[in-house]
């Protein structure tokens, strides 16, 4: 019998998959024509009630596996998690470790983590992204701990003969309650056991841990991937080598968008290190590359061969400019009340704009393949281990059950190594070589061929009533695709605008009673996709930008002002904390000091609410930042020490994309191509960051995006309080 307070879980009764905003696709052929087919007879409803379900969906659900596939017990009392989620610095590691700590009930130096190879069965669809990972984990892996937990404690019943319901299990090890010195290690019992335990029976429903009885769930723990990473054993792709890997390099457009036409080895052959040269047509057109010993050498043998590109026009800034408009077609994603009828007349409006920009992760993308004749091991940087296996085994022809496939260490990832290309690349390599073959891009390959943010154009609208408060406010929102370029064309028929750009958008404020949110897309002929937050800075921007517009307009309070507009809901009651939690941390009713000023700035994403203080100067001429201040409510926290770290590397990318990244285009290609020419945030303008943890509810949402959303529209109106000036494009210029 459960103790009171403890939940039961039916493991009969566990989906394997919910809908999710990135992994939807699961009956979208249904869903996607019901959705056309509703928008083509004139019932854009269909289309709102989508874009509502796909904004609010719950993360990916669990991870189908046995509970000994998850987790590993050696004799020595020592535990293997095995992961299918990618560690690339933001700590997940850590956190799922304690989901697993605290139901297995294990000491935590006891527990190592490893990255899970696709062989083991852990079949992980969504990948590492969306700020789903610990959410989206949260039930599967402690119920898998938790099962394994039971199992251990059957099999000591057995061996004592006695009832299960009498053996204890704590810290790693077994005891009988009814005679304590009936002891065993888990380690003990499974090298003492006379079969495998992966033959033990699961039990069909487990009893997890009470919230009030949590041992690591809500502390911090030390980080499991310090060590590794501070000797220097961590294995990160671009340093993923095997016994006779050559290394590989491929031709790439000297202008976006052309098409190879025809290629020959050229001089290719006859430079130092070069082995060999692959041209083969593939169904993604023509494909050329160059085998070498050293990654120099394959470089320059790219360099020399004999290429045929096709020559479409160039793509310039001006014309991406002049494409991303408003320009009042787009889907309603957001409709309450009657905005559009209440904003006829006295009318304050505002534009706002950002730019491309590029991840500018440091380490660019990496894969080792090794295709042999009855397998293919892979190492790579990735952030979807499974769908990059998948993509590996349609490219040989092979079941993906010959593909061992292991994400490596990433040095950053935000989005974009949710893709395939680089493990392409090295499999076609490694295929002709019939050796393992390593294609690490270069920089100048990661800013020109990946893919980028896409900028946006808002126009925002509202109209104040004769008390100043805000009778009706409408977003119309502009941006090149994020999600769609990853999904079938029928999404994008169905949909209209592109949920990952619009994540942000909707105005949030639930006192004003007429609301709209208006999303285009713009067909940009340059790549763009996935990037941390999708929308969310950009939107926020936008929106919490033209919120203190509007309460300046009315002379009041831009932190009172915000708190006005807030009704009973849950969630706004949710923005009630944690704005006053950022104002008192960061000392908003206190005059700030001379010379500086304060904004604030608040968004929701994931179901995680943040609001945050920046405090500025101005000094020779250019916005300094001195302190953030950031309150968050995630949910329940698993790991504060996590949360907390995520919240202040959100607020950093976010302050570099405040300040300082904008990719442009000049002939044909991105006009940066290092660092010297797309700077990123240094350490010498970094602020001082306190972060506020606010918990709610016995859920844990998203942290790695979330934090992402208020910062640049923060530091705005923070420099309109000091200079007048309200700065409407990104990066922040004051000159």
């Amino acid at each position: 019998m459960a103790k009171r307070g403890t939940k039961v879980v039916d493991l009969r009764e566990k989906k394997r998959w919910r809908v999710s905003r990135r992994g939807f696709l699961i009956g979208l052929g249904v869903a996607g024509a019901g959705v056309a087919l509703g928008w083509r007879f004139g019932l854009p409803e269909v289309r709102l009630r989508a874009a509502k379900a796909l904004d609010n969906a719950a993360p990916p659900g669990s991870i189908d596996a046995p509970p000994t596939v998850w987790l590993e017990l050696s004799p020595d009392n020592r535990v293997t998690l095995n992961m299918p989620k990618v560690e690339m610095g933001q700590g997940v590691h850590t956190a799922l470790a304690q989901l697993a700590a605290e139901e297995l009930d294990v000491p935590w130096d006891n527990l190592r983590v490893v990255s899970a190879s696709t062989t083991l069965g852990l079949e992980d669809s969504f990948g590492t992204g969306g700020s789903s990972t610990v959410s989206s984990l949260y039930h599967p892996l402690r119920e898998a701990a938790a099962s394994l937990r039971e199992m251990l404690k059957t099999q000591a019943a057995v061996r004592w003969n006695v009832e299960p319901h009498e053996v204890v299990a704590e810290n790693g090890e077994l005891f009988n309650r009814t005679d304590p010195e009936q002891r065993l290690s888990y380690g003990e019992l499974v090298a003492g056991a006379n079969d495998d335990i992966s033959s033990w029976e699961v039990p069909e429903a487990v009893s997890l841990k009470p919230k009030r009885d949590f041992r690591y769930i809500g502390a911090s723990q030390p980080r499991v991937d310090f060590e590794d990473k501070l000797t220097g054993r961590a294995v990160y792709g671009y340093d993923a080598r095997l016994p006779g890997t050559l290394y590989g390099a491929v031709a790439r457009p000297e202008v976006l968008g052309a098409a190879l036409l025809a290629a020959k080895p050229g001089g290719a052959l006859s430079i130092l290190g070069v082995e060999q040269v692959v041209i083969e047509e593939g169904n993604d057109g023509l494909f050329a590359g160059v085998l070498a010993t050293s990654r120099r050498a394959a470089y320059e043998g790219v360099a020399a061969l004999d290429l045929s590109w096709s020559s479409p026009a160039p793509v310039e800034q001006a014309n991406l400019d002049a494409l991303t408009q408003v320009r009042g077609d787009g889907t309603v994603i957001q409709r309450t009340g009657r905005a559009g009828r209440e904003l006829t007349s006295e009318v304050i409006r505002a534009e706002y704009r950002t730019p491309f920009a590029a991840h500018a992760h440091l380490e660019p993308q990496a894969a080792l393949v090794d295709v042999q004749l009855d397998r293919v091991n892979a190492l790579v940087s990735t952030q979807s281990p499974t769908l990059v296996r998948n993509e590996l085994a349609k490219l040989l022809g092979r079941d993906k059950t010959e593909i061992d496939l292991t994400a490596t260490f990433l040095g950053g990832g935000f989005g974009r190594r949710l893709n395939v290309e680089v493990a392409l690349e090295a499999a076609r390599l490694s295929r002709a070589a019939a050796k393992p073959v390593h294609v690490g891009w270069n920089r100048t390959e990661e800013f020109r061929y990946g893919y980028l943010r896409p900028p946006t154009h808002s126009v925002l609208r509202a109209k104040l009533s004769a008390d100043g408060r805000i009778h009706a406010a409408e977003h119309q929102q502009a941006s090149g695709d994020v999600a769609f370029p990853f999904f079938p064309a029928l999404v994008g028929a169905a949909l209209g605008a592109d949920f990952g750009a619009w994540r942000g958008a909707a105005i949030h404020y639930g006192a004003i009673a007429h609301r709209r949110t208006v999303a285009e897309r713009v067909k940009l002929p340059v790549r763009t996709g996935w990037w941390r937050g999708l929308g969310l800075l950009a939107n926020t921007f936008a929106v919490e930008s033209f919120m203190d517009e509007l309460a300046h307009a009315a002379g009041r309070d831009p932190f009172e002002y915000r708190l006005a507009h807030l009704d009973t809901s849950e969630q706004d009651e949710r923005f009630r904390r944690v704005l006053q939690a950022a104002a008192d941390a960061g000392d908003w009713a206190r005059p700030a000091p001379r010379g500086r000023a304060r904004g604030v700035a608040c968004s929701t994403d994931v179901n995680t609410v943040c609001a945050q203080v920046a405090e500025v100067s101005v000094e020779e001429g250019r916005v300094r930042v001195h302190k953030v201040t950031a309150a968050i409510d995630p949910g329940l926290i698993v790991n504060p020490d996590g949360v907390e770290a995520q919240t202040q590397g959100a607020i950093i990318m976010g302050l570099s994309s405040t300040f300082l990244e904008r990719l442009t285009f000049k002939d044909g290609l991105p006009e940066a191509n290092n660092f010297d020419r797309y700077p990123i945030l240094s350490m010498r303008d970094a602020p001082e960051i306190e972060v506020v943890l606010l918990e709610s509810g016995e859920e844990p949402f998203g942290v790695g995006e979330p934090p992402l959303g208020p910062v640049a529209a923060a530091v705005a109106n923070a420099v309109f309080a000091l200079t007048g000036r309200r700065l409407r494009e990104l990066p922040l210029k004051l000159a």
